[in-house]
């Protein structure tokens, strides 16, 4: 079993602030492998009828408990995951408690309680730069074309079949139980093309007719998307000024895996590379910084920042990612340190070994490669 000492480190540290903890991340992306690999903690898969059974009675199930550590994984399978994990926390407080699910606690018809002041979200993405030192595999061209789930990271090469077993089990256990949404084929159409059209800009009108729907339901099929970690909507930043860019989401596929495999690419090359290294820039934001607060900026005149990073009480941080770093215009961070004097100004990019600073006409940008993008931005991170 692979240790992720990251992430391991992550729910220490978690449990330090709150007895309970709510793991989420996308299906396969490795919850129960981590959550077996906790030292000292006892494991109850909660897709199994007699785990359930023994749940009903939720205090007496936590006075016979042998260890102060469980695990509660798939939770979202009881009657009622939030009344035990509101009990534990309000009357066993000495008691550990981590408990996984696929979507944002509270996302769900299932949770009536989110548990507000008792627990302490973690997030679990497709693999970043420092699960690749635990994984031990290829550079960043494999990890663009298998993605960031651990079983499909570690394929000798990518298997269409998992993706497309992956889509069916998300429909059966993660869609149908939790949201109770309709029409199966419509869905996940709009899935496919989404994907295809990973990191544009989304207009739904685009999508209704493909998809024979209306653009409500397709903004209730996003909400879900973003809700269980599957799509990312990136919104423009903006302070409502005249020349801003400020109604025009993008939206980003949960990992690269999944975009190669819908636009049909058995290899990484030419402006692929690129294109694909702004998805991992995005996922080592969201793991590092552990917030879907990620947007990004364009104005009228046509400059364009890739992401836009805001902070309580910081300067905003625009970040541009590049493949090569000799490709880096600054033109569009230039602009952006006009518009929002202050802000800090960042470039990652793959060739780069150190974190650098350099001069554009007056501008300090700071270079940094993708392992060091979370450290540069100025925050403790992965």
């Amino acid at each position: 079993m692979i240790k992720r000492r990251v992430w391991s480190g992550l729910l220490e540290d978690a449990w330090r602030q709150r007895p309970v903890i709510w793991l989420s991340g996308v299906r396969r992306s490795g919850k129960t492998v981590l959550s077996r690999s906790l030292p000292h903690a006892e494991y109850f898969d909660c897709e199994l009828p007699r785990v359930r059974n023994l749940m009903e009675d939720p205090e007496k199930f936590l006075k016979k408990l042998r260890r102060k550590r469980i695990v509660l994984d798939e939770i979202h399978k009881l009657a009622d995951p939030s009344q035990l994990l509101k009990i534990s926390a309000d009357y066993f407080p000495d008691i550990h408690v981590l408990a996984t699910g696929s979507s944002t606690l509270g996302a769900s018809r299932k949770f009536r309680d989110t548990l507000t002041g008792r627990k302490t979200s973690l997030w679990l993405t497709p693999m970043t730069t420092a699960d690749a030192k635990d994984f031990r595999k290829p550079g960043l061209e494999h990890r663009m074309l298998h993605g960031g789930l651990p079983p499909f990271f570690q394929a000798a090469k990518p298997q269409d079949g998992a993706f497309l077993e992956w889509m069916d089990a998300y429909w059966a256990r993660d869609i149908e139980e939790l949201f109770r949404l309709q029409r199966r084929a419509s869905f996940q159409r709009f899935v496919g093309l989404l994907f295809r059209r990973s990191g544009g800009i989304f207009e739904a009108t685009s999508y209704a007719g493909p998809c024979e729907v209306s653009r409500v339901t397709l903004g209730s099929y996003l909400n879900v998307l973003e809700e269980t970690h599957v799509a990312h909507v990136i919104r423009p930043f903006s302070s409502r000024r005249a020349i801003e860019i400020v109604a025009a989401p993008k939206v980003y596929a949960l990992d690269t895996g999944f975009v190669c495999y819908f636009n049909g690419w058995d290899q990484v090359s030419g402006e692929r590379r690129g294109f694909l290294y702004e998805h991992l820039v995005l996922n080592e934001l969201h793991a590092g910084f552990q917030t879907r607060q990620v947007s990004y900026w364009r104005d009228k005149h046509g400059n364009e920042v890739d992401f836009v990073l805001a902070r309580r009480g910081a300067p905003p941080v625009a970040i541009e990612c590049k493949w090569k770093s000799e490709d880096f215009n600054p033109r569009g961070l230039i602009a952006f340190a006009r518009a929002y004097p202050g802000a800090r100004l960042a470039v990652v990019a793959s060739d780069l070994t150190r974190p650098e600073v350099r001069d554009y006409g007056g501008h300090d940008v700071h270079l940094t490669p993708l392992a060091g993008v979370v450290e540069c931005i100025g925050h403790k991170g992965l």
